[in-house]
């Protein structure tokens, strides 16, 4: 299952992630509260269930899962390392498995820093200036899960 990343819901749901009340999102959409809490209802459900599969998919355990925040913690089986799954606005659901590497030589480095950032602005979350993208996940998803 896909999110809906461009209809209605979505767009509720990502501005309730940024801390607009639910009041706050239906008078900009001149709409009833009523019916702003039913769209994020219904969307919190999509949310929650796109994580669990794609955790079901990747053969991630869950522990902790936070649909208004779109965030899935786990631990990979295959993998034995924590993971992590989360909906980013602005580039879908994403799977992030903690390691330790050499990111300075990888192909991925310039988009998964990119990534990081992207996600950690969309939630509100100020990071340490690092080039090394390990470090800044660890940052990043330390203080999601303090959040959440």
């Amino acid at each position: 299952m896909s999110l809906p990343l461009n209809d209605r819901q979505f767009a509720f749901w990502r501005l309730r992630r940024t801390g607009l009340p639910n009041v706050g999102i239906a008078n900009r959409f001149s709409i009833s509260r009523q019916a702003v809490s039913k769209a994020l209802l219904a969307m919190d459900r999509k949310v929650e269930e796109t994580l669990l599969e794609m955790a079901h998919a990747n053969q991630i355990e869950v522990e902790s899962l936070n649909a208004e925040k779109g965030v899935l913690f786990g631990r990979s089986v295959p993998f034995d390392a924590a993971a992590i799954v989360f909906v980013s606005a602005d580039r879908g659901v994403q799977v992030w498995y903690e390691h330790e590497g050499d990111c300075g030589a990888c192909p991925r480095y310039a988009r998964c820093i990119e990534l990081l950032w992207d996600y950690a602005d969309e939630l509100g979350i100020a990071l340490t200036k690092t080039d090394d993208p390990t470090r800044m996940a660890d940052e990043l998803f330390a203080k999601l899960r303090e959040i959440v």
